[in-house]
């Protein structure tokens, strides 16, 4: 039987999970499947965050991943544990970056097999060397990821423990210790192959590829480490899907998932808990011996009473689209269908990246906004309704980079305008690259209406709470232990109150890895 969905009156839980997205949902799940009581409070109508699918146009059967959009911090054991029913399908083609070399349209593909990416990259560079240049800062960044990735969803390492587990100087000096951008520059010649690897470090962190802050390390560590591997895989049925079945995993285990509930005040002794909640036609009061806060570090503080901590602010650019077909490449050697399966790089050389960040740090937006887009469709229909996939349509999702809040919080209220030209830039960037221009390639919505929406920081922050948009709730951290963090990386100044969200140390992206150390940290505390 489907538990109650909704706070039992005078009930105290042995967990009050406050937010429902993945990570709340994951560790709702552990606990309960513990033999815990949860109570999950979700402020929406509906549980799974940013990672969730959606029917954006009026009228149109197409569910698409509004906000994140694809896995690839996963950990096989939490799928294994929860015993989830989710698929995760490999896209065929790693990227495509299109470009212009001696006056001719032409771009570099990456997979597809060793031998094809081999022969784009001396079709692009003129030699070898560029390529065998490229497998060796992978295998460098390869050997990282197996050696770090599983210590995720272990008690947290020392520096010098993860240092040791790591077992490569160069590699600990490259990913850890200088920016970046010295480790691109050393390994790799060609400007456009050095923007592709250095993407991997902005995505979501708005940073140069010297940042002394190591920000953009850290970015890129997350982003090369997932799996194992640093596949990003296509969730089949979309975002939607896989929190969907968090949600089923934790019903089935006997967790209470009670949406339009709002917590709006935690107060603690460090032994029990009080979580206040509101929902639309009333208030109310849920005891717990312990609360998981699956929302930022900000919202924490409010809930808490605590200091604030320092501002966040988001830097990218979301945008959805449903076309009538694929545009055609000026590139007519790539099919289309190829290009876009993987990630289509647009104005990420390593020379137009570090000159967008100038000049979004200076507050204009750039004059070549860069972005990548995929699309979900072209590896798995099933997001599409049948007639729409019948006749050949597909999704394309773009993420912008390099556009922080900054620059959307006018004080003359043209928020909108701005987010209106920054597009109209963005896609003639694409455009750039295509035989015809992706206008008409649109569908239209049943009002008529282009089939496309902008998500700027300031619409993440007002949908979903994320602080300044940003989609990480605050800069990654390392992957060690840190001052206060405590042996999961999930404790707070209140003992029984922790953060499994994504500001939580190892947080960040669609990977449970909060939830499921904040479990942990209940399960195997003293006593526990």
């Amino acid at each position: 039987m489907t538990a109650p969905e909704g706070p039992r009156a005078g009930r105290a839980y042995d967990a009050v999970v406050v937010g429902g997205g993945h990570n709340g949902l994951v560790a709702a799940a552990y606990l309960a499947r513990a033999g815990r009581s949860v109570l999950v409070l979700e402020r929406l109508d509906h549980t799974g965050g940013a990672a969730v699918s959606a029917r954006p146009f009026a009228g149109v059967d197409a569910r698409l991943s509004r906000y994140s959009y694809l896995v690839g911090l996963l950990p096989r054991k939490i799928v294994r544990d929860l015993g989830l029913d989710v698929r995760l399908r490999a896209r065929p083609v790693s990227s495509y970056t299109p470009t212009e070399r001696d006056g001719r349209p032409t771009g570099l593909l990456v997979g597809g097999g060793e031998r094809r990416t081999r022969e784009a990259f001396a079709r692009l560079t003129g030699s070898d060397r560029e390529y065998g240049a490229w497998r060796r800062f992978h295998a460098l960044t390869g050997h990282v990821a197996r050696r770090v990735f599983p210590t995720l969803t272990e008690p947290l390492p020392t520096r010098e423990e993860l240092r040791r587990r790591v077992d490569d100087e160069a590699a600990w000096r490259a990913l850890f210790e200088e920016p970046i951008g010295v480790a691109i520059e050393e390994h790799l010649t060609d400007d456009l192959v050095r923007g592709v690897v250095l993407t991997d470090a902005l995505i979501g962190t708005f940073a140069d590829a010297h940042d002394p802050s190591l920000k953009q390390n850290r970015c890129f560590l997350y982003h090369v480490i997932g799996g194992g591997t640093g596949a990003w895989d296509v969730p089949v049925g979309g975002m939607g899907a896989l929190t969907d079945a968090l949600a089923a995993a934790a019903r089935r285990a006997g967790a209470v998932l009670a949406t339009g509930h709002e917590a709006v005040r935690i107060a603690t002794d460090g032994r029990t808990a009080e979580v206040a909640y509101r929902t639309a036609t009333g208030e109310g009061v849920a005891a717990a011996r312990h609360v998981l806060v699956n929302a930022s570090p900000q919202e924490l503080a409010a809930l808490t009473g605590d200091p604030a901590p320092a501002p966040a602010e988001g830097a990218q650019l979301k945008v959805n689209m449903l076309l009538e077909r694929l545009p055609r490449l000026r590139d007519s050697a790539t099919d289309p269908r190829e290009a876009f399966a993987g990630t289509f790089h647009v104005a990420e050389g390593y020379r137009q990246l570090a000159a967008a960040y100038a000049r979004a740090a200076a507050g204009e937006p750039p004059t070549a906004p860069p972005s990548e887009t995929y699309c979900h469709s072209l590896t798995d229909p099933s997001v599409l309704g049948p007639d729409l996939a019948g006749r050949g349509y597909h999704t394309l999702t773009l993420f912008g980079l390099h556009t922080p809040a900054r620059l959307f919080a006018r004080d003359d209220g043209q928020d909108d305008a701005v987010r209106e030209d920054l597009l109209t830039a963005t896609l003639a960037q694409l455009d750039a690259h295509l035989a015809e221009p992706l206008a008409g390639c649109l569908a239209t919505d049943a009002d008529g209406r282009p089939c496309i929406e902008a998500k700027t920081p300031l619409d993440l922050e007002r949908d979903l709470r994320l602080p300044g948009g940003h989609i990480f709730h605050r800069d990654l951290t390392w992957p060690y232990a840190q001052d206060g963090a405590g042996r999961w990386g999930v404790a707070t100044r209140h003992a029984n109150v922790l953060l499994c969200g994504a500001g939580a140390v190892r947080g960040g992206g669609v990977s449970g890895v909060p939830g499921h150390n904040a479990a942990m940290a209940v399960l195997r505390a003293r006593g526990g």
